[in-house]
């Protein structure tokens, strides 16, 4: 789950964040009264979206006066934020952080995170942050540093220092950056997060850290542990069909392809989408259903398919082992399209427990499938179905 930028800034500055002045706005005499509270200060008008990118999609803007400040709320509020992470559907401004511009000295780049490869949580710097530490990531990945944290130990105070001196920056500064990076874990550890990433984090002249942008996300998965932390979640963000599929206890997430797919086991479900872009073929969904998935469960994953407008073809790679049988999965499938019907074509492809009674199940509902016998002919099958050629393009 994320959260809004003045959500997170206000959770961390309970852990020793600090933060410009600021307050959140749902209206331009809201954005106005706040921009008056901070005395006529120079200001930035941040539209609250759940994406990155604001910066170069517009979505911040310098403001001079209290009535300019109004001025670039109204432009914000009610309008469609597009940005390299919102896709070309955008995401709606329903509000805006007003905040005291910040003269900086340096901007560096901070992050804490769960690093899969050590099983440790992990720190992230660099030296320069702002909008393009992406590219430089990837362009020149040594500017990018990291500080494994021992679960045992946790953060050892002598190592976070030195690791701020690494971000070259002195005495002073590097003791405070520790004492933040100890605030960071902390909060991360007590609040079950995932990643919290400060990005700018600026040097002022005096000498002082201040976090302009944060980005906070958490585990789903704890969240029964966190009741005040799950409130924060905002639904309008949320794709509703995402919703509906935690509604029925479906692993599901949305992609920007045109092949449905519908898998039990994730492993197998990040398998098959491996190999239908290996083929030229776009996913348009991640589905996982789960060992103990009802039909009327897998029901409700199918139908939520079908509804996807962009699907041209559906792929179901099915296994049959442990407590979950593929004619569970068939009768599920069949339930759908008796009642929404198929207008695309469905690749089925069957293993395990009761694999040929579900293609039974599926051939005697009058279920229109096409068979493969193996993931690859399933794959190869699918992206022919839906009309495209090996390099992604149109036959």
């Amino acid at each position: 789950m994320d959260i809004h930028e003045y959500q997170a800034k206000d959770l961390l500055q309970g852990y020793g964040l600090r933060t410009p002045r600021g307050g959140l706005a749902r209206s331009i005499d809201e954005a106005e009264t706040v921009a008056r509270a901070l005395r006529g200060s120079p200001c930035v008008v941040k539209a609250q979206v759940l994406a990155g990118g604001r910066g170069k999609a517009g979505g911040i803007k310098l403001a001079r006066s209290v009535e300019s400040v109004g001025g670039m709320a109204a432009e914000l509020l009610g309008s469609t934020l597009i940005t390299a992470q919102t896709g070309t559907q955008g995401r709606p401004v329903k509000a805006v952080y007003v905040e005291e511009q910040v003269e900086a000295a340096r901007e560096l780049y901070l992050a804490v995170l769960v690093d899969r490869g050590a099983g440790r949580v992990a720190f992230l710097g660099a030296a320069q942050g702002g909008e393009d530490i992406e590219e430089t990531a990837v362009r020149e990945p040594a500017k990018l540093k990291r500080l494994i944290v021992d679960s045992n130990d946790g953060l050892v105070a002598s190592e976070a220092e030195a690791f701020a001196s690494g971000l070259n920056l002195e005495a002073g500064p590097a003791k405070a950056a520790a004492k933040l990076m100890a605030g960071l874990y902390k909060a991360f550890v007590e609040l079950d997060a995932s990643l919290i990433e400060i990005n700018p984090l600026v040097l002022t002249e005096a000498g002082d850290l201040l976090a302009l942008d944060v980005k906070m996300s958490f585990d789903d998965n704890a969240l029964f542990r966190h009741p005040r932390i799950a409130d924060l979640r905002d639904r309008d963000e949320d794709d509703p069909s995402e919703v509906e599929a935690a509604r029925y206890e479906i692993n599901y997430l949305r992609l920007d392809g045109d092949i449905g797919c519908m898998v039990n086991g994730a492993g197998l479900a990040l398998a098959t989408i491996d190999l239908l872009k290996q083929r030229g073929g776009r996913p348009a969904d991640f589905m996982d259903l789960r060992p103990v998935v009802t039909r009327q469960q897998v029901a409700t994953g199918f139908k939520m398919i079908l509804r996807n407008p962009k699907v041209k073809a559906i792929l179901v790679n099915m296994y049959g082992g442990g407590i979950l049988r593929c004619d569970t999965i068939a009768e599920g499938i069949a339930e759908a399209v008796k009642e929404d019907g198929l207008k695309v074509p469905l690749v089925v492809r069957a293993a395990g427990t009761n694999m040929e009674i579900a293609r039974k199940i599926l051939t005697g509902q009058a279920v229109p499938a096409i068979f493969a016998d193996d993931m690859a002919e399933a794959a190869e099958r699918t992206v022919a179905a839906a009309g495209q050629s090996p390099d992604g393009g149109a036959s």
